[in-house]
């Protein structure tokens, strides 16, 4: 039986035995005219009767499919002929990776021999085998668990406080696995980086001058021995999100301040959704819109004054990512400027304010904690952008704040870096890893200015 028609299963067990509780717990008082003796409403009863036969069950479930790969890949290694048990241990992975693809029908990257034919035979069987189990102990845990919550309903029973119980430790689990997930994405970045400033300086990566990542594979292999100064990447990162945040700041405040204030409901109610549309256009296709048209006439346009423009250029992918960033900015700021209590705006005009004198003095001010949220979020988000960058700045590290000319950033580099098969042991492929801290760091840095401007403002108009 496949997982999912056993969670299926397993789900329709449940409503049945919430039905049968809740009846059960009307029944017991003679009816629903007595449900008042009940200490918990009828409902709860059902609930108390269906967690008990899906949970145990589902964590069965998790359990036995987390570890049932390991063990079915163990069984079929031990029974591999000498010749194949002895292989190092890539080899041997390989090996095992080229079993389950023929057990799965899917191209194997080696000659197929008898043995394999009969590992892949094997692999199978235990795989058909566990399923079987499986479904038959999830089965009769979730029906016995339900039996004995079934028989243990009585009209003193605290269902609706054990219910709540069981339901406030699935939060406190959601929420324990959404932190260990990122204090997990922390550390592996921070383990791998801290292997990459064991074979590389850290003052050479931070205060380096020059990027070139390539190395000699091997020590007889004739090639460049690797230069990781990232400075130029902090640069170009910088400086094509600047371009962006230049375009993007100032158009999308404007265009929040003139549809929350200003504009009709129709000029609103026809401007809100093409923002909303253009904020749902890919980022390839802007890539494509920036290395095909606004590329050539930034080029054209300079040589026409006698400048001298890259055919890739940080000022090209700039312009491109703070269009595509305007409805980020824009919206974040028309929530903020709305959430506004009316009362100031209102007090403002009765004291002889003009509107733009109210939106400059009253409005403005009070919704700064949420517009410079948004505004760290759209930082956020250029620093994070890839597609437009590859598509239109280019590869090339130039040290350079001339936004004609061609850069790049640590997004492009980590991309570049880590494409097609990679050593994890040379420092050219760990310093993606590096470059990933550093954003982490930047990030983390935007969040805590951000937090502090937030903190200042709201003491002041709360």
């Amino acid at each position: 039986m496949q997982s999912a028609t056993l969670i299926l299963l397993l789900a329709f067990m449940a409503v049945v035995s919430f039905y049968f509780g809740r009846r059960r717990s009307l029944a017991i008082v003679g009816g629903p005219s007595h449900g008042p003796v009940l200490h918990s409403l009828p409902g709860y009863y059902g609930y108390y009767v269906a967690i008990w036969c899906a949970l145990p069950a589902l964590a069965l479930l998790a359990v036995w499919l987390f570890a049932e790969p390991r063990i079915i890949v163990a069984l079929v290694v031990n029974e591999l002929p000498e010749s194949y048990r002895s292989l190092s241990a890539g080899e041997l992975n390989l090996l095992i990776n080229n079993i389950q693809n023929l057990a799965s029908g899917d191209v194997v990257s080696s000659d197929i021999d008898r043995p394999l034919q009969d590992a892949a035979a094997s692999f199978n069987g235990y795989i058909e085998k566990s399923r079987q189990l499986l479904a038959a102990i999830s089965i009769s845990l979730a029906g016995l668990g339900g039996a004995l919550a079934w028989r243990r309903i009585r009209p003193e029973l605290r269902a609706r406080n054990r219910v709540e119980q069981v339901i406030r430790w699935m939060l406190i689990a959601a929420s324990s696995i959404a932190i260990l997930t990122t204090v997990g994405i922390v550390l592996s970045v921070l383990f791998e980086a801290i292997r990459f400033f064991q074979k590389v300086p850290l003052t050479e990566f931070l205060f380096g001058l020059n990027w070139s990542p390539q190395t000699a594979i091997r020590a007889d292999q004739v090639g460049s021995s690797g230069s990781f100064g990232a400075v130029p990447l902090f640069t170009g990162t910088l400086l094509i999100t600047g371009i962006a945040m230049f375009v993007a700041v100032p158009v999308g405040l404007m265009t929040a301040i003139y549809l929350a204030e200003y504009s009709s409901r129709r000029i609103r109610g026809i401007a809100k959704p093409l923002l909303e549309v253009l904020a749902g256009i890919p980022t390839v296709v802007y890539g494509f819109f920036a290395a095909l048209t606004v590329a050539p006439w930034i080029r054209n346009a300079g040589e026409s004054v006698g400048l001298t423009v890259a055919s890739e250029s940080a000022l090209a992918a700039g312009l491109v990512m703070g269009i595509m960033i305007i409805p980020l900015v824009s919206s974040l700021a028309d929530d903020a400027i709305n959430a506004v209590p009316s009362a100031m705006r209102d007090g403002a005009l009765g004291l002889g304010s003009t509107r733009s004198e109210t939106m400059t003095k009253v409005i403005l001010p009070a919704a700064l904690p949420g517009i410079v949220g948004g505004v760290l979020l759209a930082v956020s988000r250029a620093i994070g952008e890839t597609m437009i960058v590859v598509m239109a700045a280019g590869l090339a590290a130039n040290l350079t704040a001339n936004p004609f000319a061609a850069v790049t950033t640590v997004t492009v580099q980590i991309v570049t870096l880590l494409v097609g098969d990679q050593e994890f042991d040379s420092a050219k492929t760990l310093a993606a890893f590096a470059l990933g801290l550093m954003l982490f760091v930047v990030t983390l840095c935007l969040n805590v200015i951000g937090l502090s401007v937030v903190r200042k403002y709201r003491e002041q108009y709360d």
